[in-house]
């Protein structure tokens, strides 16, 4: 049977090695308890990040499946709302690690394999970065491509004004 790996935080008073509280080289820590205090970062948060860095990565059109996108547009076009960056993303936080899902529409003409790779690494860098979690999974599902001609829901314009 495969090894799992168990990123759900880790229970007080277990001796948990460097790897597990989340230190990094220099002292840096992601969530958990330091001398001083502890350091908690949302779901929310992380799924932020993970949301932009995934829409710089080329080829990626957009995030999130179709239902998801249709809700967006209409909410985008509330006025005072703002666009979701965290669409189509879903992060679960431990004390120390985090995994992530995410659903992305792309370009047509890509390699998809390419763009996952690249969504997956830029993912990692940028959560990693900012908040001091390892990432120990991001799973990407491809929910549609971007044909052409085909007409962006997001960026249709209204029949009304």
């Amino acid at each position: 049977m495969p090894e799992t790996t168990d990123w759900k935080k880790n229970e007080p008073g277990q001796g948990a090695s460097a790897e597990e509280t989340g230190r990094r080289p220099g002292g840096k820590r992601g969530g958990g308890s330091g001398e001083r205090g502890k350091t908690t970062i949302a779901d929310g948060v992380v799924e932020k990040i993970a949301g932009l860095a995934a829409r710089d990565v080329a080829g990626v059109h957009a995030m999130g499946g179709g239902m998801s996108r249709a809700f967006g547009a209409m909410r985008d076009r509330v006025p005072g709302s703002s666009k979701s960056v965290s669409r189509g993303v879903k992060a679960e936080v431990g004390e120390s690690q985090t995994a992530l899902d995410l659903e992305i529409v792309v370009d047509y003409g890509v390699s998809i394999a390419d763009v996952a790779r690249d969504v997956r690494e830029n993912v990692i860098n940028a959560v990693e970065r900012m908040t001091g979690l390892e990432v120990v999974e991001v799973n990407i599902a491809v929910s549609d491509v971007k044909l052409p001609d085909e007409e962006d829901d997001e960026e249709s314009e209204s029949r009304v004004q």
